[in-house]
This record gives structure tokens, sequence and C-alpha cells, in this order.
């Protein structure tokens, strides 16, 4: 598989995953992470001025979602491609006026913004593709307006890698490599893509001076349910299991992605 530059991925592949986030798989990925971050965020009382940022912001729809709450969302990509979309997104969602796009480079994030400047930042999806996520959490913890302000991360769980082997494809041989490895591939831009455990998320984010209020697993069996449930049909009831099983830490330690709610300490 050839491994692209991230840059490169994200700008050919804009329409691949704005495709990706209409399936099943895409959506209970979303709104799983949307959930889990909302059971941490209090909803902007009227009149009050919220600020938030998504880091890697792909397509906008997390950001409508938090323009919906009546937030201020500053969206930062470093793909034009995908930033055209999220300005559509935006305005068909009629939110363009509470949405501004930034591109740029996520690992200059703290000369970007000034320091306490966000009540909540998403960083969804994006620490898998650095080789050095370090730059990223800490300009995150920098740019936190305070205390209660809430950072938002989302990462692939090398667990889940194992079981995505040995279920969806019986490759046993990749199952076992995944037991350690530091990098996978990935499916749909193609090339590498860094495998996170729970300790080293944590370790990172403790690094970074954030403190974790807690840990989710994001689509723990959703990928392995048989051909014969509809994932269309079935999907608020996957989604509700989903929700109870991620909080659960015995089944949220094989799920397909790790989300950690985290403030800065």
């Amino acid at each position: 598989m050839t491994n692209k530059a991230p840059n490169e991925r994200f700008q050919n592949g804009a329409q691949a995953y704005a495709a990706y986030l209409e399936t099943p798989e895409g959506r209970l990925r979303a709104d799983l992470a949307f959930a889990n971050l909302q059971d941490f965020i209090r909803m902007p009382r009227a009149g009050e001025s919220w600020c938030a940022l998504d880091v890697g912001s792909g397509t906008g729809v997390t950001a409508v979602r938090l323009a919906r709450l009546g937030m201020q969302v500053t969206l930062l990509d470093s793909s034009p491609a995908m930033l055209d979309r999220a300005k559509r997104t935006a305005q068909d969602a009629g939110v363009a006026d509470q949405v501004v796009l930034q591109h740029g480079d996520a690992l200059q994030l703290t000369n970007l913004f000034p320091a306490r400047s966000f009540d909540v930042i998403l960083c969804h999806n994006l620490l898998e593709y650095l080789d050095d996520p370090i730059p990223v959490l800490c300009g995150a913890a920098r740019a936190l307006r305070d205390s209660s302000a809430i950072l938002s991360v989302l990462v692939r769980n090398r667990a889940g890698e194992v079981f995505k082997a040995a279920i969806q494809t019986g490759d046993l041989a990749v199952a076992e490599n995944n037991l350690t490895a530091e990098w996978g591939q990935e499916s749909l831009y193609g090339g590498r893509v860094r495998l996170f455990a729970s300790q080293s998320l944590q370790a990172l984010l403790k690094a970074a001076s954030l403190a974790v209020l807690a840990e989710r697993g994001v689509r723990v069996l959703a990928d392995y349910l048989p051909s014969r449930i509809s994932r269309s049909g079935e999907y608020e009831r996957i989604l509700e299991l989903e929700r109870k099983l991620g909080s659960r830490p015995e089944y949220a330690s094989v799920a397909r992605y790790i989300q950690c709610l985290a403030r800065f300490a």
C-alpha cells in the first residue's frame, strides 16, 4: 500500500471521507464521539459566548453540531479541499455565520491562536497521522480557556485493530502483529496510521499537562455484527448499545477507537 504524505491523503481524499461519514460506520463514529463530548459540556446559556476549535476538522460535520449548540466554531485543517466541503456543510446547515475556516497545520497550533481562546477543542482522528502528537496536544492545552474547558481526543485503538484483523478478515498473522504494533495500515486514504493503547494515550495527555476526566470506547462491536443485522435499519438500537458498552472499561478496552475527555491540569 502506498504510504502517502498526510496532506496529500487529505487533499485527495475529501470526497472519499465525506462518503465514509454517510455510512453507518462513519455516522456511528461521529455520533458516539459527539454524544460522549456532550456528557461533559454544559450548554451555553442565553447571551453567553462560547468558542470551539475543531483541529483537523474535515468536512465540518461536527462543527455544525457545535454551532447548533450556540458556539462560535473555528475549523482548522491543512486541506483546502476539506475546508471547501466544510464551508458548504456550514452553509447548507444555516450556521455559516458561526463558523470560521482557517487553513493551517495542526503542528503550528501554538502559533495560530492566542492562549486561553477556546472552551471546547476537538482533536478527532488526527493524532494517528502524526509522527509526534505532543506539539498538537501542547498547543491544544495552551488554547483551552480555563480549567473548565474541555479537550476531546479520538484515536485508533490498537486492541480494536487486533479484533478487526481476526474477526473481519480472519488474518491471524496480522492480528498477532497488531498486539504490539505502533503503526497499522488504513483503508480510506492509504498509508500508515498510528495505533494507540489507553496507557500510551493517557501518558501523552499527561505530558501535555492535561488531566483525563473520562475515557470512552467508540464502536465496540458494531463492526462485527452478522450481516443479517441491518446497520441502517437497526441504527438507533446499535447506537444505544454502543453508548452503554463504551462507558464500561471491560468493553471499551477493545473498541475500534479510544476517546479521552480532558482538561488543563
